[in-house]
């Protein structure tokens, strides 16, 4: 059976998804960094 263009899409869109959660991780950790280093800068004034 050939595969067609709507297939190789979706698959493609599967893996899209699959890698997202990662990344919205990394995002929130470093969003974490910078509010936690502004909060130690304005201490220390």
């Amino acid at each position: 059976m050939k595969e067609t263009r709507q297939d190789r899409r979706g698959k493609r869109r599967a893996k899209e998804k699959a890698r997202m959660p990662k990344h919205g991780k990394s995002l929130a950790r470093i969003y974490k960094d910078a509010v936690s280093k502004r909060a130690e800068e304005k201490q220390k004034k």
